[in-house]
């Protein structure tokens, strides 16, 4: 076990995750492209799972942002966002998002590569924590790891996924060392299950944003 929940210590986190996920940079790209189309004022961020901070790298950079929250379960991640962020609108929370209990004061939640390392039950929890975070008309956006629908498709879908980490420069060991975590350090939802689950937790609306390989990009408006 690393320093953190992922499969990768904080000080290689960002050079690993490339190499695994593909068009993962493409994530923060399409957060903020739904974010600048749904809004024109400062706005008031929490990103949960923060991790490295490259969620908030995007959107000091490309939104008008008044007040960015960094939360993270890992002290180290934390720790390392606060040496790269230490601004006025910066704050931030070393905790799970299960125990967060923020109501009504964010206008954008996100969790990028986050809420599939949770139980059924405690993704809900999460889900429902990230709604109440949320003012009315607030967004939430997410981007994991799917599951196919067909239980048949699984293998052809694994395989691609560890060509691209082969193509990548990973070892066979290491691209299967981490194919095996499926289901077991993680795990997916299909497409559909992640509508529902969105409307079970309360969203009034919820879409899907961004789909390619095993990756799913979705948003929730309160």
């Amino acid at each position: 076990m690393g320093d953190n929940i992922s499969a990768f210590d904080s000080y290689q986190y960002d050079t690993e995750i490339r190499k695994t996920i593909p068009y993962y940079d493409e994530f923060y790209k399409q957060v903020l492209s739904v974010v600048k189309a749904a809004s024109n004022h400062p706005l008031e961020w929490l990103d949960v799972g923060c991790g490295t901070g490259r969620m908030a790298v995007e959107a000091f950079q490309n939104a008008e942002v008044k007040r960015f929250v960094f939360c993270d379960i890992s002290q180290n991640m934390i720790s390392l966002v606060k040496e790269r962020f230490d601004g006025p609108n910066s704050e931030f929370r070393n905790l799970s998002v299960l125990e967060l209990d923020e109501k009504d004061c964010f206008d954008i939640v996100t969790a990028i590569q986050v809420l599939h390392y949770l139980s059924y039950k405690d993704r809900r929890t999460a889900i429902r924590n990230c709604l109440n975070a949320l003012r009315k008309d607030g967004i939430f956006i997410y981007f994991e790891n799917f599951r196919p629908k067909n239980a048949a498709c699984l293998p052809l879908f694994l395989q691609r996924w560890k060509t691209y980490q082969l193509s990548q420069g990973k070892s066979q060991e290491e691209a299967e060392k981490h194919i095996e975590r499926y289901g077991k350090d993680y795990f997916p939802l299909a497409v559909n299950e992640h509508i529902n689950l969105l409307a079970d937790c309360g969203f009034r609306y919820s879409e899907i944003i961004w789909l390619s390989n095993m990756q799913i990009g979705v948003m929730g408006i309160k």
